[in-house]
């Protein structure tokens, strides 16, 4: 095992984690994002009312992208056992 496959693994894994996780952060982004410009134009500064509607949202939203993560995922695990077999020969 060379030192550019290695750079390759971790560098596609690092992407992946990356988009991954894009949906899932976007989505509570927008939501913390419209939530603090209503506490700013209504100065209700309540801590609870940005919590809950983003925990909401972001469970939605795991849900939402599951098919999505599990694809990227298996991909993922099937190319490491892909080459797992090629480095072992």
């Amino acid at each position: 095992m060379n030192i550019d496959l290695v750079i390759e693994i971790l560098s596609e894994a690092f992407f992946g984690v990356i988009l991954i996780l894009m949906p899932i952060l976007g989505a509570g982004l927008i939501v913390g994002v419209v939530i603090s410009i209503f506490q700013a134009a209504t100065s209700i500064q309540e801590t609870t009312l940005t919590f809950f509607p983003k925990i909401v949202i972001t469970a939605i939203a795991i849900i939402v992208a599951l098919p999505f993560i599990a694809d990227k995922m298996i991909s993922f695990t099937h190319k490491i056992f892909n080459l797992i077999t090629t480095v072992v020969k």
